[in-house]
């Protein structure tokens, strides 16, 4: 990781010595008597400095522990594709005009970097936003945990994987490309997208942009998006743009106005939108929209919800109907939340998750094909090693 480091404060350069006096103005001339010393209101403080103070950028503390927010557990987990991992539990991204870093002090607790800001209490505010800290996921967790003994056990190891508050337009976008295709080819678009915007710095050999504007996007063509290698999402993407930018309040203002409407509202708006169905759209209302039950129903979910949630459908082709049985089981289970519930027994079941896990969690054909190291398995406190 090449780290950014602060740049020397400069002296401040000393003002010119005056000329020296001519011998006429120097004639029938005292020198002014010293102006007295300003007293102090206080004895004992010391006298003010004409200097400016240093400004030495640093990691702050965010006070958010590890059960509240697991950086590993949530950014590389597939609701964003804009922060990289720039060192060892570190990750860095930009929201909005910010470029920051987030990294995992020794005792698991959450410090922030701001790298480039305009204003850094604007930063703040909106990497809290971000983080979604409004809503404690102890508390959250103790609720699920107390309905589903399987999700307490996973708890344990799997803590702190919180659901990000996303920009809206950032968000759709992201899950436009993200239809039929995988992570890295994703990402790969998600740069490309990315690189429109204005450039905010370089941190562990990555670039980072704040996100193009929908102004800036509009005057991207469908070809150059597929000869960027976006194939047939090119379409999508160019044809939702030109659908936000001819909304009456604008296209950003629109999918923010989303968040006050009830959640099938919602997903049914975002289906009108060129490439957006049902699981693309309930990706975007979980991860940007405040919609907190949304679940996005896959083949991956599907098969999580007929292990544990509806056995007896088990075998049966998932079709539109079954999305919504699938969805409704979620929320009858876990209740108002059930996203966020979802979002853990999502992460759960993925490969490079499954190897955090003590292998009891395992089936038996899993058991056999799977190689864990002992060494892998969570600490009994859930910290990392």
């Amino acid at each position: 990781m090449h780290s950014l480091k602060p740049p020397l404060a400069m002296k401040r350069p000393r003002p010119p010595s005056p000329p020296p006096l001519s011998p006429a103005s120097t004639k029938h001339t005292t020198p002014p008597p010293p102006p007295p010393p300003v007293k102090s209101l206080h004895p004992n403080t010391p006298p003010i400095s004409s200097k400016k103070p240093k400004s030495h950028p640093k990691w702050v503390p965010l006070n958010l522990s590890q059960t509240e927010l697991s950086l590993p557990l949530t950014f590389p987990t597939g609701q964003t594709f804009r922060w990289k991992q720039t060192g060892p539990l570190q990750y860095t991204g930009t929201i909005g005009p910010h470029l920051l870093s987030l990294k995992h002090l020794q005792n698991g607790d959450v410090s922030y970097f701001i790298h480039f800001t305009p204003s850094e209490s604007a930063a703040k505010l909106a990497l809290l936003d971000f983080l979604n800290v409004g809503i404690s996921l102890a508390k959250l967790w103790e609720v699920f945990s107390e309905n589903d003994s399987r999700f307490a056990k996973l708890a344990k190891c799997l803590k702190g994987a919180r659901v990000l508050r996303q920009d809206p337009v950032e968000c759709l976008v992201q899950f436009l490309c993200s239809s039929n295709n995988n992570i890295g080819r994703i990402t790969k678009m998600v740069d490309f997208i990315s690189s429109l915007g204005t450039h905010l710095g370089s941190v562990g050999g990555f670039d980072f942009h704040e996100f193009p504007s929908l102004e800036r996007l509009s005057a991207v063509s469908e070809e150059e998006l597929r000869q960027a290698g976006f194939g047939y999402r090119a379409k999508y993407i160019t044809g939702t743009v030109d659908v936000l930018q001819s909304k009456p309040d604008g296209g950003a203002q629109w999918l923010l106005s989303l968040r006050k409407l009830d959640l099938q509202e919602a997903i049914d708006a975002l289906c009108t939108l060129p490439g957006v169905g049902p699981k693309v759209a309930a990706c975007i209302a979980l991860f940007s929209l405040d919609q907190h039950h949304a679940i996005p129903v896959d083949t991956h979910v599907w098969q999580i919800a007929t292990k544990y949630l509806l056995p007896e459908l088990a075998g049966a082709r998932l079709t539109p109907k079954l999305c919504s049985r699938v969805a409704e089981a979620f929320v009858s289970k876990y209740g108002e939340y059930a996203g966020w519930a979802q979002t853990l027994l999502f992460i759960a079941d993925l490969p490079s998750q499954k190897a955090l896990l003590p292998s009891h969690f395992w089936d038996i054909k899993e058991k056999k094909s799977a190689k864990i190291e002992d060494s892998n398995s969570c600490n009994i406190d859930g910290n990392y090693s």
